[in-house]
């Protein structure tokens, strides 16, 4: 049941949607390249430890946690505009 003038299953609509534009973004991270043996950010050395349990490693884990902590600032609207939809 939609709301408003929104049409029957908008709602569901957008959490598939949010769900879609979600997995995209991980795929997108994903690589099946080598990993960089020094960070590209900071050039310090990434542990070997990194470099095997995740493929297409670039950055040390500070740098990674600084990159994903300012997305994440930045991620903050809602571009559907939605008050339903509570995924991000």
């Amino acid at each position: 049941m939609a709301s408003g003038w929104a049409k029957d299953g908008a709602i569901q609509s957008q959490i598939d949607d949010s769900i879609f534009d979600a997995v995209a973004k991980v795929r997108e991270g994903l690589s099946l390249e080598e990993s960089a043996l020094f960070c590209e950010e900071c050039e310090e050395l990434i542990p070997e430890s990194r470099r095997n349990a995740l493929k297409g490693i670039k950055l040390c884990i500070a740098c990674q946690r600084r990159r994903e902590e300012m997305a994440q600032s930045l991620n903050t609207f809602n571009r559907r505009a939605s008050k339903n939809s509570l995924l991000r």
